[in-house]
């Protein structure tokens, strides 16, 4: 069957004037606010052997990969579907050396097998950054500060944090709600998907009121203490009430002690990010382990932004500043135009028309004539 011209997979899609600019100008805006806090930029290829995707971060898996066999190798290698991963490759072996906590950032084009009802593109722009070497209460403070302050760069408003404790039942059913081990993962993923009724099935009827508990901060963190008599959760809810306590009034706290969607290599926090007016997550991050060569595991936490969201949305435009030189113009004066930030559109034959080429103003000679 012949592919009709401009055809492109389900997923893909061009991205034309002026929504390219805008979305190189929010990937730089957000690398260099990232940056300014100590995270050096990292640049992992866009392809990797599948044996070194899978199994960094405890969530990844083959069937999650697009896969293709290398030509020169005759190996299997995979697309990114994520970047996160190939930052921990790096920082466990290229930067193994190096003093921690390591902090790196990056940012590129990712690559999903599939795709989804909210998110129906297969390739997203993914930027990020991650802190190496430690999972601590001011680390996870760090990061979400800047993950915050990166966003608020991108020109997102009215931004959303929506906590989690991704080791709830494990914490649970190893004190005052014990379970056997081999009804963790089956209590765990029924809390996930909000199933009283598998819940109920399985004997598990004490978790029931933790599917309630998810709410605004403060009141979720009211029923969570009053669920909890053996305090259990004592040390994570105060974490909590830290962190809520240094984000302050930038950002709207929420807490979903249940969901675990998305976040299965988490440790003990993780977060979505959210903004007003933009559909879906823009971000998600939290505390993980990054496995070692030698089968230690390093603590770490970070975070990453989908920017197609932000664009779509119309962040990141500039007003078009076009002049058109015509015909005979002045070369040096050209540069003069672009050094004040203008962008100039020079005439190639006498019938070049300003308007169509989408100039706002014409250069007579001597000055800026706005059309």
């Amino acid at each position: 069957m012949t592919i009709a011209p401009g055809l492109l997979p389900e997923g893909y899609r061009d991205r034309l004037p002026p929504q390219a600019e805008a979305a190189s100008r929010l990937l730089h805006r957000v690398i260099v606010a990232i940056g300014r806090h100590g995270y050096d930029r990292v640049t992992p290829p866009l392809a990797e052997f599948e044996e070194s995707l899978v199994g960094r971060l405890k969530s990844a898996r083959a069937q999650d990969l697009l896969r293709f066999v290398d030509p020169v190798s005759q190996r299997t290698l995979a697309f990114r579907p994520d970047i996160t991963g190939q930052v921990g490759r790096i920082a466990v072996t290229r930067m193994g050396h190096r003093a921690r906590p390591l902090r790196l950032a990056y940012g590129g084009p990712v690559l999903k097998l599939r795709a989804t009802q909210l998110r129906p593109e297969r390739e997203l722009t993914q930027a990020g950054a991650e802190l190496i070497g430690s999972d601590g209460l001011a680390a996870v403070i760090e990061c979400l500060s800047v993950a915050i302050e990166a966003l608020e760069t991108a020109g997102v408003t009215g931004i959303t944090v929506d906590l989690t404790l991704p080791d709830l039942v494990e914490t649970l059913a190893a004190g005052p709600m014990h379970l056997p081990a081999d009804r963790i993962d089956a209590v765990r993923e029924l809390l996930d998907a909000k199933d009283a009724g598998g819940l109920a099935a399985l004997g598990a009827e004490a978790y029931l009121p933790f599917i309630a508990a998810a709410g605004p901060l403060d009141t979720a963190l009211e029923r969570l203490r009053a669920l909890d008599p053996a305090q259990a959760l004592d040390s994570r809810l105060a974490a909590i009430e830290t962190i809520a306590a240094a984000i302050g009034n930038r950002a709207t706290l929420t807490l979903d002690p249940t969901e675990r969607h998305g976040f299965e290599y988490q440790s003990w926090i993780g977060f979505s990010l959210f903004g007003e007016g933009l559909s879906g997550e823009i971000g998600r991050g939290g505390s993980y382990t990054i496995l070692h060569p030698d089968g230690r595991e390093e603590a770490a936490v970070g975070f990453s932004l989908y920017l197609d969201p932000l664009v779509d949305a119309g962040l990141g435009a500039e007003p078009r500043r076009r002049i058109f030189l015509p015909l005979g113009s002045d070369a040096a004066a050209g540069r003069v135009l672009r050094g004040q930030g203008w962008t100039t559109i020079a005439a190639l034959v006498e019938g070049d028309d300003p308007a169509a080429l989408g100039c706002t103003h014409i250069w007579n000679g001597t000055e800026t004539i706005e059309l």
